[in-house]
């Protein structure tokens, strides 16, 4: 393609002719677009992991990290998790047109507030091929048209993905500007994107902190994002040590290489004696390096000394620093200090404390006795999710319908008239 400019401007123009379209779709109408393309998945799953596996084969070819290739994989249980994700969404409650904080005034007429689409969302995406499709059917439930630019090392994947997709929303009577996947791996189509603020009304990235910060430095469109995943686990003097090994063993070890995963873990002094020990096997069992403040290394002495940097790291990989701290006051504090405002979890039996550490904590994600690894869309009952945001502003944790909506004013009367 020797014109991406000129490319870029057609896909932005068309998908806000769609998205006009899309704002005033039925229910029903959505609902059979998301009902085939969970079909279509499910027909193209032989097709869909021989593109995969030519992603994979590529990926590794050309020294993709391994977070980035384990993100790329798209396997059987993969597939059947995307198909979920689908009808997930299609279960959900319709948001669009709904009117709600209806009253009279004492002029007569009758305020309230309707939830409407953004308008057209472009997704940009390194690796993983499931947010194709996450990302398509949120955005047909909350009748938005989309522009989705997947990164080059998935671009089989997404080819077939898309076509499942392009297949559906023909078939259900919709716009096939819908939904566009960019089909061009040229970078210069990420820059262009970010540009057409006539055409787009918000962007989406998901991916490394490379992508994001690119978007965040050259968009001239509101962009809803998280730089980075810096979550924690507490446990407190008060925990149960069972649950807490268990907590703190499947925040790190369920899966290295996603933005949930447990990056620092702080052990309140009183319970840090009896509870490291035994973590210290159980993240030894899993190949984890331990990198431990002068406290810890006193209890582990096989981890390694922690450096100042390791506080703000997000490893995504088998690596875990480790903090004893005095109690919940430090452990608060550390966490507002190097955090990345993403998840944090505490382990306790105090309710005084975990209420603390609820409302002290600020970040999108606050959990109470549960594995950081669940702070997602499709575990918060979203269906699925276009991304996690940190941003204060409009959308905050796990994105799903509500968030890729707004709100007008509708006000209603009978003729009355205003006198000043």
């Amino acid at each position: 393609m020797t014109d991406v400019h000129s490319y870029m401007l057609k896909v932005g123009r068309e998908a806000r002719a769609a998205s006009r379209l899309m704002g005033a779709t039925s229910t029903q109408t959505k609902s059979r677009a998301l009902k085939g393309i969970a079909a279509a998945m499910d027909v193209a799953r032989g097709k869909l992991k021989e593109a995969n596996a030519c992603d994979m084969a590529r990926a590794a070819g050309n020294g993709l990290d391994q977070p980035l290739i384990d993100r790329l994989l798209l396997d059987d249980k993969g597939i059947d998790e995307m198909i979920a994700g689908v009808l997930a969404v299609d279960k959900l409650p319709d948001p669009i047109g709904e009117v709600s904080d209806l009253s009279y005034r004492p002029s007569g007429i009758q305020v309230g507030r309707m939830r409407v689409p953004l308008g057209v969302i472009g997704i940009i995406y390194e690796s993983r091929p499931n947010v194709t499709v996450d990302a398509a059917s949120l955005c047909l439930k909350s009748g938005n048209a989309c522009i989705l630019r997947g990164g080059s090392e998935a671009i089989e994947s997404n080819k077939i993905i898309a076509a499942c997709i392009t297949e559906s929303v023909l078939g259900a009577g919709l716009p096939e500007a819908s939904v566009h996947l960019v089909n061009t791996t040229d970078r210069a189509a990420v820059g262009e994107l970010l540009q057409l603020d006539t055409y787009v009304d918000v962007i989406v990235p998901r991916g490394g902190k490379g992508l994001i910060e690119r978007v965040s430095r050259e968009s001239r469109i509101p962009v809803i994002k998280h730089l980075d995943g810096i979550c924690h686990v507490y446990i407190d003097e008060d925990a149960n040590t069972d649950m807490a090994v268990a907590i703190a063993v499947n925040s790190k070890t369920e899966k290295y290489a996603v933005c949930n995963a447990m990056e620092t873990l702080l052990v309140a002094e009183g319970i840090a004696r009896t509870v490291l020990p035994i973590l210290a096997e159980r993240y030894g069992q899993a190949g984890v390096e331990l990198r431990g403040c002068e406290r810890t290394l006193a209890i582990i002495p096989d981890a390694v000394p922690v450096t100042e940097e390791d506080w703000g790291m997000e490893y995504l990989g088998p690596t875990l620093a480790v903090r004893v701290v005095a109690g919940l006051d430090e452990a608060i504090e550390h966490i507002n200090t190097y955090g990345s405002q993403h998840t944090d979890a505490i382990v306790s039996n105090n309710y005084a404390r975990t209420r603390r550490f609820v409302t002290e904590v600020d970040s999108a994600s606050v959990l109470v006795n549960v594995s950081t690894q669940f702070a997602d869309g499709f575990e918060y009952g979203l269906g699925a999710e276009i991304g996690i945001s940190t941003d204060k502003l409009h959308a905050r944790g796990p994105v799903g319908l509500e968030g890729l909506t707004s709100q007008k004013y509708v006000v209603f009367g009978n003729g009355e008239i205003r006198h000043r």
